[in-house]
Order: C-alpha cells, then sequence, then structure tokens
C-alpha cells in the first residue's frame, strides 16, 4: 500500500470513527457522579463476625444485600462496589435523606428474640426478673431505667463467658476513662484495636480496658415513639437469644387494623415451621410466669411478662405476652407482628431489613459524604466552563505558534475530544469532578504530543529538509520521545486507578483512556493529514509551518551555570524544608477523619449562633466559618469539627430547629479508619509508581539516566509540598492525584531532554558529555517551554473557573507544572553530566579536550574555535521507482548521504592545502619546458548509495568501551553542509607526490 492510499485510509477511519462517536453523544445519556448530580456516598469497613470473616466471598454476598435494600429505596442507577480488601463503597445519587440511607443499607439487620425479664443483668451480676429498677417493670426496655454505657461495660465485663452455642457476639474490648467517667474507645474485637490510632497500645493515665466476655451482651435502651435521638441508655442481657431472624419470614410493613386496633404502622411477619415450634414455647413460658405473678387484686397487666426484640444490639420493640389470652403462649399458624411507634416509613425499612435477610459481616460506616443537587448542578456548569476555556485557549496557543501545523493540531484536538466524550457515554464512565479534571489535562497531553512532533518538523526543515520530506522526518524522530513520555504517563494513571480512594480512580481513569486516545489523534491522524496535504499550496512556504530561519541560536552554558541552578534549588528547597518542618502540612479530613458540614441558614445568624446550637448536642469543640459564595448566599456556614458520620443527622436536625432551614445542606464526614486508609494508599502509589517509572527508565535508557529522574522528581514533590506549608493550604485527595501527575508530567518533559542527549551521543563522538547536554538542551528548550506552557493553560482555566474541588486540585498542578518543567533542564541535565562524566570514557574526551583547548568549551568546536554543528545522520536514499504521493521524493536535490558528505569535505580540505602550497611557493621565471606526456587522472569509483543505519546498540548509546579511545571520526564528522569552518591544515605529504583529483560526481555547488 502507497503512503498516499494508507493517509487516505487513515482518514476514513478518522472519519467513519468521528461519525459513530457523534451517534454515541447524541443518543447515549451521560452518567452523572454524586458530586455533579447530588446525593449520598457511603464507605463501610467490613468486621468478622462469630459466624464469618471478611472474605471476598463474604462482602460480595453483603453487597448483593445491600443492593436488593436500595432496590427497595426506589433509588435509580445506585453503584455499591467492593473497594480495597475489606471496604464496599456505596453511591445513591439523587437520595436526599442521608438517615435513611443509612439504617437501610448498612444496618447489619442481626435480629434477636429474647425472653426479658429472665435475660436482663442486674447489679448484682445476675439476671434479676423481679426486680423492676432492672427489668422497668411493665415498661421493660424503657431509657429510664436503663444505665450509661460507662456502667453498663463495667456491669458486662464482671460476668464470666457462658452460652458458647448462643451467643451472637465474639469478645468485645472498650476502653474507659475512669476520672471523666466516659467510655473512650470500642467495642472491638481486639485489645490493640483500641489503640490503633495511637502511637503506643498502653492505656493513657487513668485509663483502663475492659472485656465483654462471650454470652453478654450489651443492648440500647428502646427509643421513645417519634425520638429523633436514639437514647444513651442501655441494658446489659444474658445473650442466649430463643430465636433469630433467620426463624421468621414474609415480613412486611402493615397496619393495626385488628378489632381495637390504633391503626398505627406495624411490621408483620411469619415463622419457619422451627421457629413456629420455638416460638409457642417460649411465649407458653412467659405466660405461665406471668400468671404465677400475678397478685390478687392488681392490674393482671402489672404482672404481665415481655420477650424483646433486638435487632443490631439495639432494643426495637419489648412488648408483653397476656397470659389471659394466650395461657398456652401464641400460636403463630398467623404470624405475628411488631408494635413499637413506627412511622409509616420507618416500619417499611424494618421489613426490607427483615426480608432481605441479616449482613454475613459487621459493617462499620467510615466515611459518609452529602451532596445537594443545586450543588451539584453548579459544580458541573463549572467544570465545564472550565473545560470550555481550557480547550479555546490551547488551541489559540497552537494555532499562534504553529499556523498551518496549528491548525491541524486544533482539528486532531477536536477529534480527540469528540472520541473521548463517546467514550465516557460508551463504557460508560461516571463523570466526577476529578473525571473532569483529567479530560481537561489530557488536552495538554493531546497537544503535547503535537508539540514535540511540530517542533521536530520545524528543526528538519530549517536544517534543509524539503517541506514533505521534513514532515515525514519529524514523526519519525519524534515518535519515540512522544511514546516513551505517554507511556509514562499511563503508568502514572494505571497506578493511581488501582492504588488510590474511590474519588481519584475517575481522574485516573480518563487520564489513562485520555492518553491513549491522544496517540491515535495526535500521531496518526495528524500525520495522514499532513500527508495528504504535503504539496498543497498551504505548506509550500516554511512560514505556513512557522519553520522559518531562527535569527538567534540558544547557546547557552547550561552546565557551566549549574552550579548557579544548584545553588537557586537548594536555597527553594530549604526554605520549604523549613516550613514543613516547622508549620506542616494541613491535613483535611481526609486524612484526619471528622466531619465537615457546609449549609446555608434561613434564619440570619452569626458564628456564635451555630456554635452555641451545636454544643447543646455535646460538640463544644467544633470550628465554625461564615462562607459567602454564590451558591451558599450570604448566611452560609462550613462547620468543622469531630462530628461522627451518625451524628451529621442530629446536627442538621438542630439547625433546621434553631434556623428555620438548612438548604444545600452538603457534608462529608471522615472516619479515622478511612483517614488511615487513604494516607496509606497515597504513599503506596507515590512508591510504586517512582519504581515502576525506574524500571522503565532504566530498561529506555540506563540505570544512570534512572538516578536524575528520581531527583528531579523528588525536587517537584518537594517544592509542591512545601508551598502547600507556606500558605496554608489545606492537602486532600485531590492533592494527592495532583502529585501522582505532578511526577507524570515532570517526567514527560525530562524524558525530551533525555532523548535528545541520547540520540546525540553516536552522533558527536569526538565531543565531551556536557557538550552533548549544552547541544541537546538547546535544542529542545523551545519544545519542552512550549510543552509546558500548553499544560499550564488548561490548569489555569481549572484554577480560574472551576469550584473548590477543581481548584485545588489545579494549584498543586500548576506549582508542580512549573518546578517540573525548571527541573527537567536544570537539575536533571545537570546531575547526569556530573555523574557521567565520571565514566573513564568521557574522563578520557574531557581530558583531550583541555589539552587541546586548555578548558572544556561550552559547545563543540573547530580547532580554531569556530563553532560547529552536529553532523547528519546516516539516512535511507529512497529508490527512484517511488510513486507519487510519498513523503519524500526519490532525487530531492536537497538530500546527500553521509558518504557524499564526507566526499565533499575531504575535496574542500584539498582545494585549501593546494592553495596555500601554491602561496607559499617562491616566484621563478618561466622558462619553456618540453612538454610531458600528461599522465591518466585515475578513475574515482562512484560514491556507493547510503545504507540503512544500523540498529542502535547499548554500546552505541554508551560510547566507546572505557578500556579504548574513542574512535577517530572522519573530518567533517561534526560539520554541516551548512556551516564548514575548517581549521588551518598542517603541512601533508603525499606517498604520490600528487594532489587527489576532485570528485566531480556529486555534481552539487561547494
Amino acid at each position: 500500500m502507497t503512503d498516499r492510499r494508507r493517509n487516505l485510509f487513515i482518514l476514513l477511519l478518522v472519519a467513519g470513527l468521528f461519525a459513530a462517536s457523534l451517534a454515541v453523544i447524541l443518543t447515549k445519556p451521560t452518567k452523572l457522579g454524586l458530586d455533579l448530580k447530588g446525593g449520598v456516598e457511603l464507605i463501610y469497613q467490613g468486621k468478622p463476625t462469630r459466624q464469618s470473616q471478611v472474605t471476598p466471598d463474604s462482602l460480595n454476598r453483603a453487597i448483593d444485600i445491600m443492593r436488593e435494600r436500595v432496590d427497595q429505596l426506589g433509588v435509580a442507577e445506585p453503584e455499591i462496589q467492593r473497594t480495597g480488601s475489606d471496604q464496599i463503597q456505596v453511591s445513591l445519587p439523587g437520595t436526599n435523606d442521608l438517615q435513611r440511607a443509612i439504617n437501610a443499607v448498612g444496618t447489619t439487620a442481626q435480629m434477636h428474640f429474647y425472653d426479658w425479664e429472665t435475660n436482663v443483668i442486674g447489679p448484682a451480676g445476675k439476671p434479676a426478673p423481679g426486680d423492676p429498677s432492672v427489668t422497668c417493670g411493665p415498661q421493660g426496655g424503657n431509657p429510664t431505667c436503663g444505665i450509661p454505657l460507662y456502667d453498663a461495660v463495667i456491669r458486662a465485663s464482671k460476668r464470666p463467658a457462658s452460652n458458647p452455642d448462643k451467643a451472637t457476639n465474639p469478645p468485645l474490648f472498650y476502653l474507659l476513662d475512669s476520672k471523666n467517667k466516659k467510655v473512650v474507645g470500642g467495642p472491638e474485637e481486639s485489645r490493640d484495636a483500641l489503640f490503633a490510632e495511637r502511637e503506643t497500645n498502653q492505656p493513657r493515665p487513668g485509663e483502663q480496658v475492659y472485656e465483654v466476655k462471650p454470652g453478654t451482651v450489651i443492648v440500647r435502651a428502646e427509643s421513645p415513639d417519634n425520638a429523633k435521638v436514639k437514647p444513651d441508655r442501655w441494658y446489659v442481657l444474658n445473650d442466649a437469644p430463643a430465636l433469630n431472624g433467620t426463624d421468621i419470614k414474609d415480613p412486611q410493613q402493615n397496619y393495626d387494623n385488628g378489632p381495637g386496633g390504633s391503626g398505627a404502622p406495624i411490621v408483620t411477619f411469619g415463622f419457619t415451621d422451627k421457629g413456629r415450634k420455638i416460638w409457642r414455647e417460649t411465649t407458653r413460658a412467659i405466660a405461665q410466669r406471668g400468671q404465677a405473678n400475678q397478685i390478687p387484686g392488681q392490674d393482671p397487666l402489672a404482672s404481665a411478662q415481655h420477650f424483646a426484640i433486638v435487632l443490631d444490639n439495639e432494643l426495637i420493640s419489648v412488648p408483653y405476652i397476656d397470659y389471659r389470652a394466650n395461657p398456652d403462649g401464641i400460636d403463630a399458624a398467623n404470624g405475628s407482628q411488631i408494635e413499637g411507634g413506627f412511622t409509616i416509613q420507618s416500619a417499611q425499612n424494618l421489613a426490607n431489613l427483615l426480608k432481605t435477610g441479616a449482613l454475613p459481616i459487621k459493617l462499620d460506616l467510615i466515611s459518609q459524604s452529602q451532596v445537594s443537587a443545586t450543588l451539584g448542578q453548579q459544580a458541573l456548569d463549572q467544570g465545564l466552563h472550565a473545560g470550555i476555556v481550557g480547550f479555546i485557549i490551547v488551541a489559540l496557543f497552537l494555532l499562534t505558534f504553529y499556523r498551518v501545523l496549528g491548525m491541524i493540531a486544533v482539528g486532531a484536538l477536536a477529534i480527540y475530544a469528540v472520541y473521548f466524550f463517546a467514550l465516557i457515554k460508551l463504557i460508560p464512565i461516571t463523570l466526577t469532578l476529578p473525571g473532569i479534571a483529567g479530560l481537561i489535562l489530557t488536552l495538554s497531553v493531546a497537544a503535547d504530543a503535537n508539540i514535540v512532533i511540530f517542533e521536530r518538523v520545524k528543526e528538519e526543515i530549517r536544517g534543509g529538509r524539503s517541506i514533505p520530506a521534513g514532515i515525514a522526518a519529524g514523526y519519525k524522530k519524534g515518535l519515540a520521545a512522544i511514546i516513551d513520555a505517554n507511556v509514562v504517563t499511563f503508568m502514572v494513571a494505571f497506578i493511581l486507578f488501582m492504588l488510590a480512594t474511590a474519588g481519584v480512580k475517575g481522574f485516573a481513569f480518563t487520564l489513562g483512556i485520555g492518553t491513549l486516545v491522544s496517540l491515535f489523534t495526535a500521531v496518526l491522524a495528524t500525520q495522514a493529514a499532513l500527508g495528504t496535504m504535503g504539496k498543497s499550496r498551504a505548506l509550500q512556504h516554511k512560514s505556513a509551518l512557522g519553520a522559518t530561519e531562527q535569527k538567534h541560536r540558544i547557546r547557552f552554558d547550561f552546565m557551566g551555570a549549574s552550579r548557579w541552578f544548584f545553588s537557586a534549588s537548594g536555597i527553594i528547597l530549604l526554605v520549604c524544608a523549613l516550613a514543613l518542618g516547622s508549620k506542616g502540612l494541613n491535613f483535611g479530613i481526609d486524612f484526619e477523619s471528622g466531619t465537615r458540614i457546609t449549609t446555608a441558614l434561613e434564619k440570619k445568624t452569626d458564628e456564635d449562633g451555630v456554635r452555641s446550637a451545636i454544643s447543646r448536642l455535646g460538640f463544644g469543640g467544633v470550628e465554625v466559618q461564615r462562607v459567602t459564595n454564590k451558591q451558599l448566599g450570604d448566611n452560609g456556614f462550613q462547620i468543622t469539627g469531630d462530628i461522627g458520620p451518625n451524628d451529621v443527622t442530629r446536627v442538621k436536625t438542630e439547625l433546621t430547629k434553631d434556623f428555620g432551614g438548612t438548604p444545600s445542606f452538603t457534608n462529608q464526614s471522615v472516619g479515622p479508619t478511612f483517614g488511615q486508609t487513604v494516607a496509606r494508599s497515597a504513599i503506596i502509589a507515590i512508591i510504586a509508581s517512582l519504581l515502576v517509572i525506574s524500571v522503565y527508565i532504566t530498561l529506555r535508557f540506563e540505570w544512570k539516566f534512572a538516578v536524575p529522574v528520581l531527583i528531579a522528581v523528588a525536587h517537584d514533590i518537594l517544592i509542591t509540598a512545601g508551598v502547600y506549608a507556606l500558605v496554608g493550604r489545606e492537602v486532600t485527595t485531590s492533592t494527592v492525584a495532583a502529585l501522582l501527575t505532578i511526577l507524570g508530567f515532570s517526567l514527560y518533559d525530562t524524558i525530551i531532554v533525555f532523548d535528545r542527549i541520547r540520540e546525540n551521543v553516536p552522533r558527536m563522538p569526538r565531543a565531551g558529555f556536557s557538550q552533548i547536554v549544552n547541544r541537546s538542551m538547546s535544542e529542545v528548550l523551545i519544545r519542552s517551554l512550549a510543552t509546558s506552557f500548553c499544560t499550564l493553560l488548561p490548569v489555569l482555566a481549572l484554577l480560574l473557573f472551576g469550584g473548590a474541588t477543581l481548584k485545588d486540585f489545579a494549584f498543586a498542578l500548576l506549582i508542580g507544572t512549573a518546578s517540573g518543567t525548571y527541573s527537567s533542564i536544570f537539575i536533571a541535565g545537570p546531575v547526569l553530566t556530573h555523574w557521567k562524566e565520571r565514566d573513564p570514557v568521557w574522563r578520557a574526551r574531557a581530558a583531550k579536550l583541555k589539552q587541546q583547548f586548555g578548558y572544556i568549551p561550552a559547545y563543540a568546536t573547530a580547532v580554531d574555535g569556530s563553532p560547529i554543528d552536529v553532523a547528519p545522520p546516516q539516512r535511507e536514499r529512497r529508490g527512484i521507482g517511488r510513486k507519487r504521493g510519498a513523503l519524500i521524493e526519490p532525487d530531492d536535490p536537497t538530500q546527500v548521504s553521509r558518504q557524499e558528505f564526507d566526499e565533499m569535505v575531504r575535496d574542500i580540505q584539498d582545494e585549501v592545502v593546494e592553495e596555500n602550497r601554491a602561496q607559499a611557493r617562491p616566484r621563478r621565471t618561466a622558462v619553456a619546458e618540453p612538454e610531458a606526456e600528461p599522465k591518466p587522472r585515475p578513475a574515482r569509483p562512484a560514491p556507493e548509495p547510503a545504507v540503512e543505519p544500523e540498529a542502535e546498540t547499548e554500546a552505541d548509546r554508551a560510547g566507546p568501551a572505557e578500556d579504548e579511545t574513542p574512535p577517530a571520526p572522519s573530518s567533517g564528522a561534526d560539520l554541516t553542509p551548512d556551516e564548514v569552518v575548517m581549521p588551518k591544515p598542517p603541512s601533508r605529504s603525499s606517498s604520490t607526490g600528487k594532489r587527489r583529483p576532485r570528485n566531480k560526481r556529486h555534481g552539487r555547488p561547494r
């Protein structure tokens, strides 16, 4: 297939995919995340029970049960997935009732039925069925007879282990503060778990660890009807339940419409055959005991006995058994019912929990967040605005800097955006705020690939190639750097996706997919377009490509000034280190745990009024700040403090009661366990990224190239962290994602520089390593600055037009990208030079240069000090039979092979030598001499055709071996046809004494 046909085929493929992508965009819905749509996100951590351990199978069974419960709530498009080894993430878009979601989804729903009076433990550590102060008499289970949790733990800890076959709980440990009479830790299933958040596993002064052994259970007292807050009163029970949740069937929400019924909501259920029998026997024993305790003349119900229904260690109901109506117990043929002051919704929730069954493991709520639909829509608008602005400014930069090439790049960016958005809808990918950030950043990734190629094309055209030949060579030579840089970016995105928390996964996924798509649009699509346009009028002039000759070439001594760069970086790093040591980082609740509530209030108030309302709930140490913005108005507040995930509803209720309502209510609550998980995942992700990238750099270059890369990356991350410490900005999970992105973009720039160094090493066989690095960096400086600037443009759009999350991400990326641009040029290259020059081969070259010049010039020069350029590499000569439409024409007069170039240089040297000899010869009077017979000129062999360059080996890249002298190049090895500056030749003698015949076969002006 000819190049022209191949290009047309690629363009047709691009057009077909573009049309298909538009069809997908128009027909498929966009799946929005909670931060854009509003809703509730809950993260649970699994804990083992006596019946089941936390395994992938138990987590999957728990997810299935939770999904059934969510379906009962009627939530559209819920997402329930396993994260990590022991966590479950539940996303409920469009849900406004946080507490209902918590109750319905995460409740373990382990139900047990107890004979109440015979199992309530009194102060003596034994059941006291006849003591009303213990059983609460006719009001069994009422909070008024309960005791504080501190006293309940001490009472329960005195009991020995019992009921090994019926006990529902494993040993549980509590940490008590005897001075303040508070429970400060627990329940936990191991002693060490109590101190997981502390530096040592020893109690503080005044604290003591208590163990509640199997066979004893502590349950919360029954909540009064319509109570909005659960009572802080507890009972201690002998853990010997008569029945459990597996003995019932067909639970339903119903109404008490029987004779004398109140019409209130109730929960009805039936029994299994086994449960029916046990229920009959248990209620018979309770009825007979009540009849035996009856005192003549007393109300018969005063002596009635009770059974207790316990759900997840909370008393749901403690009904009595009417021994007059059921002297032989209750026949469960028609089922039974639970009354307890239910609302319709709470009765439905309990019926759903019993219907779906108990979760196989215990689930602890470690993180929750709630976003109102209004704030979600505003965040979406801000993200889209930032994306549009980012695209426009990147397009303007490309058009201004690259002209016709820029037009093709902008077209490729538009195609890329359509492809990417179609993939988001087709897969589908849940679009979140971090995902939008990743999408915007991939615009710069796609543009950077075009910049790398276009700069190479301009360089080839300025070097004397024709425009079609320069385009072909630019794509061929720029491809290696693009692949290396994009592979590194993709690896960082992959590691982020595998190791980071759920909030960052969206960013990592979009960044990884965008990197792959950008390779197709920025390399294949643009190359096919340029190949097709190669002979069009639009590409006839160099000015159309921005490839006119540079008036001033960059010849800065980067290596000579390295000490100044190192000193400047040292001062900056010292300041950052002092800031980190003195002020430290301001970690957000993602790492430190706690709760942040942001809400507007309908009634005007101030910070003290909000703080006073919350302190009545026992949260006195909260921080309250007034927040004024478009979303919250002028009466918005941000509340931050140690408020548990289950207490957020209490705070919202109190604020609503005092200030009339809480519109735009959002909250994020993180437990200490989740904060530790986030921190651990971030550290592992950074370490894994550095290790994987080091291995890749070693394989693609050599191991000595990997160390400067790591130093440059550490330089960038430390500076970014130091700036965060200096300004006191909060560190969140978005900051971690930005740090890892900084790592990828810093490597992108560094790889561009190192790729040119690797290319120039075999082309400059007599130059010192510092000269090669200087030359390489001067060649890629504009390219590196252009790619960094193109990256900063969308980051600035995020910072200026994005919401709080996007701005937090953009701030870190702005600092890191600027630092990465500096380090890739002024840190990584000099570090590599100082290390490589210690090798014997490069020391030998440096010694020769010092012997020749007295010092090492910044750039490779001729003997007389004239500057010279790098010799062109050998390249393939195209055959005459090549068809039209090829990017390189067959007999382009501007192309010469390496052998022809060397012959031209030798001819010029011979002419200069002969001319100097003629000038030095003394003048004599002409005397006629007999004419000698001219000798025939020896025929000079025709120049050999250029051969395909040999594949570069590791030895070629590393230079000559340590024990051998670098090979002497041909006399023109360091020259170009445009800049040939010859040294004054020494006296030359020849074995024949005759001048070599001039080569007239190339037929080109010299």
